[in-house]
């Protein structure tokens, strides 16, 4: 017997949404989508939702999902908000369209009144074109802001490195968390007796010393709290020991404007020259102290281990 094909209800709800108010938010989504397909009897249906990915950002897991049923031949129609849920790349969106098209997928887009069945709507193209434009303006408006921030000596990430949270009270301000703070002076220590970042590595898995990403995502902290590994809790690598070795923040300092976009859409990030680095010395406690005044040999070296010490009266 052929089996039933479904209706999927498509909600995605982006960071930039978020600050235009609840009119696109995710429940908003749900609450219209559903009413649409009820009304028009398009059944079964199911959600499938990305809450916090950008539009520019193709491989976000719902949209993965989605197109693993389309192509698995699962899909009637696909209903979304508007033609902006789609994603903000217009001619990534029209392909996709036409791959609907071509396995007799059904799109409505409820606001924009937009219904495949209908029909070719002349105007959905410059929608999305401006769609493009829209994520292409607001990246820009974000890095100016980051720009501005990282000029003032404010920390421009999200999430403080591993041995550091965020103080509470001040989200500027970071706090040392000792329990990783003692991981990290060991590795300084060992680097600094002559170790090198693969024996570190095995050292602190044979002792079982939780990983950064596992124990930051097991205690809620950081950005791998939902995507971590919890069956490789000691799995240390070499480029994990050399990231830590070449951090200045360690010392106190706060590094900002490092990185720059450089293609919107896909989210790609490149190096900037290290003399156009932001350093703000002291901004918050030491894990490790460093020699006054070797920032810039400190930047010269792959890693910073020379520069580094964990208990010396020789630093400061």
């Amino acid at each position: 017997m052929k089996k039933q094909k479904i209706t999927i209800l498509y909600e995605r709800l982006s960071k930039d949404d978020e600050m235009q108010g609840t009119s696109n938010s995710i429940l908003n989504q749900q609450q219209l989508l559903e009413e649409y397909a009820e009304r028009n009897d398009l059944k079964p249906y199911i959600h499938i939702q990305d809450d916090g990915f950008s539009g520019t950002n193709w491989n976000r897991p719902g949209w993965q999902e989605l197109i693993a049923k389309v192509e698995a031949g699962e899909v009637s129609c696909i209903c979304i908000k508007d033609n902006t849920r789609l994603g903000r790349d217009y001619l990534r969106a029209g392909l996709y369209r036409e791959m609907f098209r071509e396995r007799g997928v059904r799109l409505i887009a409820v606001n924009d009144g937009f219904d495949s069945a209908s029909g070719e709507d002349d105007f959905t193209p410059f929608r999305e074109i401006m769609a493009e434009f829209y994520a292409r303006d607001t990246s820009k408006k974000i890095k100016s802001v980051l720009a501005a921030k990282g000029r003032s000596g404010k920390p421009t990430t999200n999430t403080p490195p591993y041995g550091y949270i965020k103080n509470p009270n001040d989200k500027y301000n970071w706090l040392v968390d000792e329990t990783a703070a003692a991981v990290v002076r060991r590795i300084f220590q060992m680097a600094m007796d002559g170790m090198g970042i693969h024996q570190i590595a095995h050292a602190l898995s044979d002792d079982k010393v939780e990983r950064p990403s596992f124990y930051q995502g097991k205690n809620g902290k950081g950005t791998r709290q939902h995507d971590y590994d919890p069956n490789l809790p000691y799995a240390w690598r070499g480029n994990t020991i050399a990231k830590i070795l070449s951090t200045l923040a360690y010392c106190g300092h706060i590094v900002n404007l490092r990185m720059t976009t450089v293609d919107f859409k896909t989210g790609k990030m490149e190096n900037k020259p290290q003399d156009e680095w932001l350093i703000f010395e002291n901004r918050h406690q030491a894990i490790v102290l460093c020699y006054k005044g070797h920032l810039k040999q400190v930047l010269l070296k792959t890693y910073a281990i020379a520069l580094f010490a964990v208990h010396s009266a020789d630093f400061a």
